[in-house]
């Protein structure tokens, strides 16, 4: 690899050219490795951290490409997969939605019909 992706430029790829970038960076990674064994020059001892890093670099890209898809078939269907909702606190989970609180049953209703609201009114 001669030049270092950018993950803009990563981004922009399809995911058959990000697979195959992947592959030859393994595949560099191992040449890497074997010269590492042995006992080859410092400067490619040295590149194998870089070249570890952009192979989680283009992992990081095509898991984010692949969220993001599945995001947007979910974007306006009622139930998302759990890791796309949003994480909150377990507390901010399980408390009850806006519709959940506003609902009344038959009997708050009935209540309500048989005693309106008093309002009163102030006189100075």
């Amino acid at each position: 690899m001669s030049q270092k992706l950018t993950t803009v430029a990563m981004r922009a790829m399809s995911k058959a050219d990000l697979k195959t970038e992947l592959d030859n960076l393994k595949q560099e990674l191992q040449q890497l490795r074997i010269s590492q064994v042995t006992g080859g020059v410092q400067s490619k001892l040295a590149k194998i951290k870089t070249v570890r890093k952009s192979i989680a670099r283009i992992l990081t890209v095509m898991t984010y490409k692949q969220k993001s898809a599945v995001a947007q078939q979910y974007k306006n269907k009622k139930l998302i997969p759990l890791d796309l909702r949003p994480k909150l606190t377990r507390a901010k989970r399980r408390a009850l939605t806006k519709k959940e609180k506003s609902i009344k049953t038959k009997k708050q209703v009935k209540k309500e019909l048989r005693r309106p609201k008093v309002i009163y009114v102030y006189k100075p």
